[in-house]
């Protein structure tokens, strides 16, 4: 279980990589969820500690990879409360967000939050994936997509990869379980074109946060 003490040392860190202006918006962003989850089911993280770390680290765990770093356009799929396409919008002002969730209440509530907090970066999509990607003005225009704790890598290939352009990134947080995943996305992996380039390790990860890789997979 997460203590006070992590999550000050965490927001340090924060700070340090984001500046406190940047950090200051994403607990802003994490409060306002919490507050909300009370009458929403936004998450099943109700402490505040347990959530900076489940929700805010692991949801910026992407940002250090070079193909995050290149990327101009990204779509969350599955987004739920904004994790982690809220947050990434909030450290990435330059790139463009696209979250998209196949339940309106929870796109409303990031509406209502990334106007509170100032986030222009956003646009939420209601909708479900497997329909939408194959519109022209969504299939094969990101450079990016991310997809957390939402399914089965077998299922994602199907409802991620359509959406990346040719040479761009998919990349799935996943749990320890990943390899019998990986195993069942075989046929997927091929189908959509996806090539798992490799396997990143959240630092500092443990059984307390969802994400514990990430897998990194380039459309060919």
């Amino acid at each position: 279980m997460a203590t006070s003490l992590d999550t000050e040392r965490l927001t340090e860190q924060l700070v340090q990589k984001y500046g406190s202006e940047k950090t200051a918006t994403l607990l802003s962003y994490l409060d306002l969820v919490l507050d909300r989850n009370e009458h929403i089911n936004l998450t099943a993280v109700r402490d505040r500690d347990e959530a900076v770390q489940k929700h805010i680290a692991d949801s910026l765990s992407v940002t250090d990879l070079p193909e995050y770093e290149k990327a101009e356009r990204v779509i969350d799929i599955g987004t739920g409360a904004g994790f982690p396409g809220a947050l990434l919008a909030v450290v990435s002002p330059e790139k463009e967000f696209v979250l998209l969730d196949s339940t309106l209440k929870r796109l409303k509530v990031i509406d209502e939050f990334a106007d509170q907090l100032g986030i222009a970066n956003i646009n939420t999509v209601h909708a479900r994936a497997e329909e939408i990607s194959r519109r022209d003005e969504y299939c094969g225009q990101f450079d990016l997509c991310v997809s957390r704790a939402v399914a089965s890598l077998d299922k994602l290939c199907g409802w991620c990869l359509p959406f990346v352009r040719s040479g761009g990134y998919f990349i799935s947080y996943k749990g320890g379980n990943y390899q019998e995943e990986l195993d069942a996305a075989g046929k997927s992996l091929r189908k959509y074109r996806g090539v798992l380039e490799r396997v990143v390790p959240v630092e500092g990860s443990s059984d307390e946060i969802s994400g514990h890789v990430l897998l990194v997979i380039r459309k060919k």
